[in-house]
């Protein structure tokens, strides 16, 4: 999977000059809805699938190194444990080759239930995942 950029800025950081950590968090999931794009956008898969998103039920980070203001982060995502309502995401942020972070999110398909919402099976967000991308310039 092609992996998602992003440069780290004076405003990302605390007041010590060290990425305050929940930015992680905001790029881990910056780096999912860039992926998606590859398959028409979060949007677009929502609207195709019935549901009202694909939100995250779960997430973590563990942070082995600082990010800096300038550093260039390059983060990283794979598919993890999938169940039957349920998709892992596994995130690996690098500064070069330094591990700057290890992250996970598990995210569910959410769909309009009565009142509420309700958790849908995954395997037709998979279905979509696993199918042709388009690239990113592409209009849906």
């Amino acid at each position: 999977m092609p992996a998602y950029r992003q440069r780290v800025s004076f405003g990302d950081c605390d007041p010590a000059g060290i990425v305050f950590y929940p930015n992680m968090f905001r790029w881990m999931d910056a780096a999912f809805h860039d992926y998606l794009r590859s398959f028409g956008g979060h949007a677009k898969i929502c609207h195709d699938l019935g549901a009202i998103g694909i939100g995250a039920m779960n997430a973590n980070a563990s942070f082995r190194s600082p990010l800096r203001d300038g550093d260039e982060l390059k983060i990283r995502l794979s598919m993890g444990e999938t169940r039957n309502k349920s998709q892992v995401i596994i995130y690996k942020g690098l500064v070069g080759d330094q591990v700057a972070f290890d992250g996970s999110e598990t995210r569910a398909l959410f769909v309009k239930a009565g009142q509420g919402i309700s958790v849908a099976d995954v395997g037709s967000l998979l279905a979509i995942l696993s199918g042709p991308r388009r690239p990113k310039n592409s209009q849906a």
